[in-house]
């Protein structure tokens, strides 16, 4: 028998939020940063130089199944992701800057999962177990109202998690990775509602989220979902009970059991398949007790505000854990909690489990405490008011020089960078300022509850932080994130040389010196090569001496990127003919 569901939702409770302002925190959300800066290191940059060389069309068809950037694999074995940029360069105009045009097609990929993690959530919600208690002489929620306040407290929890802002805005194979897997996500959730919309978005999930580095999640994530859809119909049988209602039978099973074996077996015959499992403490100088701390620490600062109330949505629906609407999400979440804590890419891993995470904190909703709603407001004005604040205060400090303190703060955190000022970022930044208080104004006064309010201040209050950073900030951002400075000056003592020999690069380096200088590079041979100039990474000071004579070299200098000196580009001079 089931057991009656926690929630208590009266109609009015239920009202629906605007249209028109959802779209537009989205919109404010998902725009900021487009504009005004390149790539930004390290994925960023290095998948943006994937996408380029894809983009020249060089190597036939055997170059789009193997990428290659100046001889080195992608670090994320994926195919899709660099496609999609790679398709956006050639199809954008010519005044549209290539890694803007690779940028605005990733944004898309975010609206499309901000776009799949409402409906999953709305049709998860419609089910009969998943519906609040029915009232004795009327007046609950209706089921489809019900379904969209949920949906709309799910995607306003995705936009708060703090996890999503920088990831969410890269142009790297985890946001692929993320759209598919909320692709894939909905098509499960909407099984019993939708046949043909299920199967296609199931089809693109499984094999997008397989050929974009995530094989081994989308095998688990899929063979995960069939054994709930499968649990879910035997217990439909076998109970005499109208509460579930599912309208799809075996065949639709064997139908995901079999796009999800499709999924492996491409990522199998084209080599995307690869163990990569490290567990807790295995990397070396690292101990096992230091490396949990850290994923703990990631865990809670990553998803939050989100991880609270999953934890609260596990204990108050414990007793409906097998039902669909907690089940499926809470599998959504454990696959990519499990590759965070077993693989090196922490942090794009867990990106993978927040719309997982917004939905189970979505359905903490109709069970929180009027007190509890309190707190999480209160906390969540003081946390974005006093951030806010502190963005507001550390750009006049930039701009005027007062206070004192701040300004030398800013100046040693990003030195070299002059500051400029826009009167358009301002305007953005002071109508976002005001939005934001207007916002509070509305969350404090007396209005009808309304069952995504608990969510709307962490939502804005994420949107606003984001936006002042890309809107005040972004000069500085970008001078600091960019390997654009780096290169400049790098350019400035050498010109533009017929070629320039390289020893040791990372694949951010090489994207950048490709991208920002338009270097023809070569690689420096034993024998030496007819470049006049000579750039060094890091990682090959030691053994530079073994490859090439350095009699016939003169150190120019070190280059560093302004705030980072694990990025030291050294560079060289020839001195004497090739091969003396």
């Amino acid at each position: 028998m089931n057991q009656p569901t926690p929630a208590i939702v009266a109609q009015s409770a239920v009202r629906r939020l605007p249209r028109i302002a959802l779209l537009l925190l989205c919109a404010a959300y998902l725009m900021p940063g487009l504009l005004g800066r390149g790539p930004w290191k390290s994925a960023d940059i290095a998948a943006f130089g994937y996408m380029a060389e894809l983009a020249k069309g060089t190597g036939g068809i055997a170059r789009w199944l193997d990428p290659m950037l100046f001889g080195l694999r992608p670090e994320t074995p994926a195919l899709i992701p660099y496609w999609i940029g790679a398709w956006a360069i050639k199809i954008a105009p010519a005044w549209i800057n290539p890694d803007l045009a690779v940028r605005i097609a990733f944004a898309l990929l975010l609206w499309g999962t901000f776009t799949a993690t409402w409906y999953a959530v709305y049709y998860l919600a419609r089910t009969p177990r998943a519906q609040p208690v029915a009232f004795a002489f009327g007046g609950e929620a209706r089921p489809t109202d019900y379904a969209r306040a949920i949906a709309d407290g799910a995607l306003l929890a995705l936009i708060a998690c703090l996890g999503l802002a920088q990831l969410g805005h890269e142009t790297t194979p985890a946001l692929a990775q993320l759209f598919f897997t909320s692709q894939l996500f909905f098509g499960v959730a909407a099984l019993p509602y939708r046949r043909t919309g299920a199967f296609i978005a199931l089809a693109i999930g499984a094999i997008g989220l397989a050929l974009s580095g995530g094989p081994t999640v989308a095998l688990m994530l899929g063979f995960g979902c069939v054994a709930i859809l499968f649990a879910e119909l035997r217990r439909a049988g076998t109970e005499d009970t109208s509460e579930t209602e599912p309208t799809y039978g075996k065949g639709a099973i064997a139908a995901v059991l079999g796009i999800t074996v499709l999924a492996g077996a491409l990522a199998i015959g084209l080599g995307l398949l690869q163990w990569k499992i490290e567990l807790p403490g295995s990397r070396p100088g690292i101990r096992l007790i230091s490396d949990l701390r850290s994923q703990a620490k990631l865990l809670l600062w990553f998803t939050w505000p989100a991880w609270p109330l999953t934890v609260w949505t596990i204990w108050r629906w414990r007793r409906q854990l097998t039902a669909r609407h907690v089940a499926l999400p809470l599998w959504f979440a454990l696959v990519p909690l499990f590759a965070t804590w077993t693989t090196s890419f922490s942090e794009r891993s867990l990106l993978l489990a927040l719309p997982a995470f917004a939905t189970m904190a979505a359905f903490a909703l109709p069970t929180l405490r009027r007190s509890v709603s309190a707190l999480i407001d209160w906390f969540t004005l003081l946390f974005f008011t006093s951030t806010a604040v502190m963005i507001w205060g550390y750009w006049i400090a930039l701009q005027t020089g007062f206070p004192p303190k701040m300004a030398t703060s800013v100046t040693r955190l990003v030195p070299g960078f002059v500051p400029s000022f826009s009167w358009l970022t301002l305007t953005f930044a002071v109508a976002a300022t005001i939005a934001w208080g207007w916002l509070v104004r509305w969350r404090t006064g007396r209005h009808r509850a309304a069952l995504w309010k608990t969510l709307v201040l962490p939502a804005g209050g994420a949107a606003l932080c984001w936006l002042l950073g890309t809107t005040l900030w972004l000069p500085a951002l970008d001078h600091a994130l960019s390997y654009a400075p780096q290169v400049r000056v790098i350019s400035e003592r050498v010109g533009q040389p017929s070629c320039l020999s390289t020893l040791a690069l990372s694949r951010p380096h090489i994207a950048a010196l490709r991208h920002h200088g338009h270097f023809n590079l070569q690689h420096l041979s034993a024998e030496g090569a007819n470049c006049p100039w000579l750039v060094v990474g890091p990682d090959g000071v030691g053994y530079l001496h073994k490859i090439v004579n350095l009699e016939g070299w003169r150190l120019i200098g070190t280059f560093r990127r302004p705030t980072s000196a694990s990025d030291d580009l050294l560079l060289f001079q020839r001195t004497a003919p090739a091969g003396g």
